[in-house]
């Protein structure tokens, strides 16, 4: 036989066992994945913002069909996400948190400085260099994490502190998770008021570094028709369970310190507050 013959005839017949090896690997050796788990994904935002708490979309997805992960937390693709993966998973699209960042925080321009910062301008190089510069260790920086976290424009620096425009926020908690001071957190979507402050010393000293915060002086407390607010380290605490967003510890606050959440309605008969201290 022509040994150029017999050589192509060899490769032929190696190449037909190496393919039909290759179909019985894929067969027996493939991984089956749930087709609701593309499906999902297809559902969520795509902004892979990691606010749902996994890695991005397609690691939530695969949660939500295997682990049986709730369905409501792609705050980008909100209720029309929720709705669309109920469907695919056949289930009650469930109670949803209806959560928004709210800054704990009415210092900036209100609050004193220690020494002035030349560094690297982020809160977290800020916060390295002797605990930040603002008078208060508590309070935000000012320099803006938070906003260059925000994928949504949600969150800017205003009068040197952080302020959320709920209007635009998701409650994809990436301003959360990069405060370093960890005065950003999530408060429910309702005519309810915040405590606009994190200082936990007390309040003497506040009343020195602070124009609008915390001294814990308890008047809120004692005015509170619904007992929704308690004091906790030197700061008022609200209950959100309890508060009826009546307004009155914001009325009654000396310092200032109590505030509509921006972008929360008030009541309509809710009291108004006095113009904020600046």
């Amino acid at each position: 036989m022509n040994p150029i013959l017999f050589a192509v005839i060899v490769l032929v017949v190696l190449g037909l066992v190496g393919g039909l090896i290759l179909v019985l690997a894929a067969k027996f050796m493939a991984v089956y994945e749930d087709p609701r788990i593309a499906e999902v994904t297809e559902c969520l935002a795509g902004a892979n913002c990691g606010g749902c708490g996994y890695a991005g979309c397609s690691d939530y997805a695969k949660a939500i069909v295997e682990d049986g992960a709730p369905i409501y937390k792609c705050a980008p693709g909100g209720d029309k996400a929720a709705d669309a993966i109920a469907r695919i998973m056949g289930a009650d699209s469930g109670d949803r948190p209806s959560l928004r960042a709210t800054v704990l925080c009415a210092g900036g321009e209100n609050c004193g400085r220690r020494f002035e910062y030349k560094g690297i301008q982020t809160c977290a190089a800020a916060a390295a260099v002797a605990g930040g510069p603002s008078a208060c260790a508590y309070g935000c920086l000012g320099l803006g994490d938070c906003t260059r976290a925000c994928k949504f424009d949600a969150i800017h620096v205003v009068n040197g502190v952080a302020v959320v425009d709920r209007s635009k926020c998701t409650g994809c908690t990436a301003c959360t998770a990069v405060c370093p001071r960890q005065i950003i957190q999530m408060k429910p979507i309702a005519p309810q008021p915040a405590v606009k402050c994190s200082n936990k010393d007390k309040g003497a000293l506040v009343n020195k570094i602070c124009k609008v915060g915390c001294i814990a002086c308890g008047l809120c407390v004692r005015s509170c028709p619904q007992q929704a607010i308690f004091l906790k380290d030197n700061v008022a605490v609200i209950d959100y369970t309890k508060c009826n967003g009546c307004g009155t510890c914001v009325t009654k606050c000396p310092k200032k310190a109590i505030q509509w959440v921006e972008g929360a309605p008030r009541p309509m008969d809710a009291p108004v507050p006095a113009p904020e201290v600046r």
